[in-house]
């Protein structure tokens, strides 16, 4: 039993914010809904919150149906993006609040408190008010109180967004192990495909008011339903072209082509979609099973320990990304090279048929 939504739609002032959606999430597990702004992500969380109500369809809980139950009466805690806390409390009592509504006795809760202050790096701020604080202290306070509440059901709208590298890559790797100790169903919402990878646990692809593909987030992200969702776990965006196979061999272009491998070789003759994604496509060779594709150079961004390529191929730009400090001017020909091992062919109607 957990967190269901059975043919869930959400609808305002004549706009659609949620499609007709069935979808069960894993219990107290760490389920991640990833998706772009706007996507739905946010409106998913308050329906499942109790802040808005569905417009059709019904929203189960460990087995009980709470479409209609006050947020009041629902055993959850929520932290968004934008941090909300008790202007006129301490950071002490700002994550005391939700133990002091339980009752707990003093003991417990400033152990409670103690521990939840040093993962998060708060100690030394417990006797201060949120304005004396930075904005990404006072994000940690919100996130604070939501993990000692030890609700059954957390929701997590892009909490990590305001703090700093350090300490957001930290607490990728902590939370799903706190959670996981504390028991509850936890959904986590990120516009990162990176840092789904990283939390691990389930993903649900989202793409304008619509789920398209929940599961282990390896499995979403090796085997995508469609390329939609294949799109949606790709940052830098994904890659696309035609691809015709005929006679044993797949071309893109004139000259670019590459034997149609064994487990590939059930296919029908036709053109399909092929998608990859930018790190799949190098400015070195990686291995044997690469093809070398001809292109132009149109921009150039170096992140450090990275380069990204934007390059014009026929009709296409594609993305490349390499590891490594590359500088190459606007209008250079140069040679990209395609891992066909990593490719996703896809069908008509945008289905998966082969990766």
């Amino acid at each position: 039993m957990s967190l269901e939504f059975k043919n869930v739609s959400l609808n305002r002032n004549g706009d659609t914010h949620i499609y007709s959606t069935d979808l069960t999430l894993v219990n107290q597990e760490f389920n991640v809904l990833l998706g772009t702004t706007l996507a739905g992500k946010t409106s998913l969380m308050r329906l499942s919150a109790g802040l808005d109500r569905p417009s059709s369809g019904e929203i189960w809980f460990e087995g009980r149906n709470i479409t209609t139950l006050p947020v009041q009466k629902r055993s959850v805690a929520m932290v968004y993006q934008q941090f909300i806390n008790y202007p006129n409390y301490t950071v002490y009592d700002n994550i005391a609040s939700p133990l002091r509504l339980q009752g707990l006795n003093k003991k417990s809760m400033d152990d409670s408190i103690q521990q939840v202050a040093e993962l998060l790096q708060l100690t030394p701020m417990l006797q201060r008010k949120p304005s004396e604080l930075s904005g990404g202290q006072q994000q940690r306070t919100a996130l604070a109180r939501a993990l000692v509440k030890k609700a059954k059901l957390v929701l997590l709208d892009e909490p990590l967004a305001n703090l700093d590298y350090k300490l957001r890559e930290e607490l990728r790797d902590e939370l799903p192990k706190l959670f996981r100790d504390t028991g509850a169903t936890v959904v986590y919402a990120t516009t990162e495909p990176g840092e789904a990878m990283l939390l691990g646990g389930y993903t649900a692809t989202v793409f304008e008011g619509r789920v398209i593909q929940y599961g282990p987030t390896g499995d979403v992200y090796r085997q995508p339903v469609n390329r939609c969702s294949a799109s949606v776990f790709s940052d830098p965006p994904m890659n696309t072209t035609t691809v015709l196979k005929r006679a044993g061999q797949f071309s893109i272009s004139d000259g670019v082509s590459w034997k149609v491998s064994e487990d590939a070789s059930h296919l029908s003759d036709g053109e399909y979609t092929m998608g990859f994604r930018p790190n799949h496509l190098t400015l070195q060779p990686t291995h044997n099973d690469v093809i070398s594709v001809p292109a132009d150079v149109l921009l150039t961004e170096i992140t450090g320990s990275e380069s990204t390529v934007h390059a014009g191929v026929n009709d296409h730009t594609w993305i490349s990304l390499s590891r490594g400090v590359h500088s190459l001017d606007k209008g250079q020909r140069v040679e990209l090279y395609l891992d066909t091992r990593q490719i996703f062919l896809f069908d008509q109607q945008d289905r998966l048929v082969w990766s």
